[in-house]
């Protein structure tokens, strides 16, 4: 098998599958090579020894001065700080510290600067990571979606909580695997089409909650590192991991400090709105808008969604599963 070569002596080479595509990622310095291994290490990549076909995606990192986006490229900002550029098929992201650029179609290239070699748990390397990995699977129709997913013990069916950074997810995910539910994910998913149903597979190993959810959950047992405890719920509460579940139904969370949980049923259009500000290179990205906004509509129609204004009984063991059995 041919592999294109970007550098005379790379320091690594490694070989990831996910959602049946194959990556091949490349380092030219050892640190950053190993930050990479680690980092991937909390993610559902499977590493894979002797590929038996070319790689789908390639992947170089490397510190070095970050390259200026080329002139006449569209841009636009992003949330949580930093810019994208769009030019046909490539696609740029500056953030502080980092530039990726992805390019291609039926063979996805791409290349990831920083500024310095990082060191372990910096977010900079962590968010140019999971970008040019997503940017990738998306030419494959592979999308990702800011969500958490478990699945109902006695339907099967796949729960997709769906919100923003502080909204919940984490923290109902882990109240419904405490009272037995498999999970997906705490936090990020991969959604792709297979026989006409959306599928939905966890893209990180790990939850990550903080240290006030963790005391009153009642599992002091974990250490919290930092302002959340990350763990697998499977290491610590023999809880069982999917590698995948057809979504069933929605629940799009908020906060809202009551003593009471609030829940309503969305409709179709009103479901199909949040969905796109979930996912919101569904627009940026326009080289697979199309693609997207299709797997977006399809799990619109397939799943029932509700608004859950998350109050404090939810916090109480065993009430999220009493009470969400009731709507799947």
């Amino acid at each position: 098998m041919e592999v294109i070569q970007a550098f005379d002596r790379p320091a690594s080479q490694r070989f990831y599958e996910v959602a049946g595509r194959l990556l091949f990622i490349e380092s030219v310095d050892l640190r950053l090579a190993h930050l990479i291994e680690q980092l991937f290490s909390g993610w559902q990549l499977t590493p894979v020894s002797v590929p038996d076909r070319s790689p789908d995606i390639q992947i170089r990192f490397k510190p070095d001065q970050l390259p200026t986006v080329p002139r006449g490229s569209l841009g636009f900002d992003i949330t949580d700080g930093g810019k994208c550029y769009t030019d046909d098929a490539d696609l740029w992201l500056v953030l502080g510290g980092a530039v990726v650029h992805l390019r291609g179609r039926d063979l996805i290239d791409a290349d990831v600067w920083v500024e310095r070699v990082l060191d372990e748990g910096d977010p900079v390397l962590a968010r140019a990571a999971s970008f040019v990995v997503c940017a990738a699977l998306r030419r494959f129709g592979v999308f990702e979606i800011h969500s958490a997913g478990v699945v109902e013990p006695a339907s099967e069916k796949g729960v997709l909580i769906v919100g923003p950074s502080g909204s919940g997810k984490s923290t109902l995910a882990l109240q419904l695997v405490l009272a037995g539910w498999p999970y997906l994910s705490d936090d990020e998913l991969l959604l792709s089409l297979a026989d006409a149903q959306v599928e939905a597979r966890g893209f990180r190993n790990f939850f990550a909650v903080g240290a006030e959810t963790v005391s009153r959950l009642g599992i002091e047992k974990i250490a919290p590192s930092g302002f959340k405890a990350c763990f697998e719920p499977n290491t610590m509460f023999a809880s069982q991991r999917r590698l995948s579940a057809t979504p069933g139904v929605l629940l799009f969370t908020s906060l809202s400090g009551e003593d009471q949980t609030q829940i309503r049923k969305l409709t179709q259009s009103e479901t199909m709105m949040r969905l796109i500000r979930a996912c919101p290179w569904a627009t940026y990205d326009t080289a697979i808008a199309g693609a997207n906004l299709s797997v977006l509509s399809q799990l619109a129609r397939q799943a029932t969604a509700f608004d859950l204004v998350a109050g404090r009984d939810l916090l109480e063991p065993g009430y999220a599963s009493r009470l969400l059995a009731e709507f799947v």
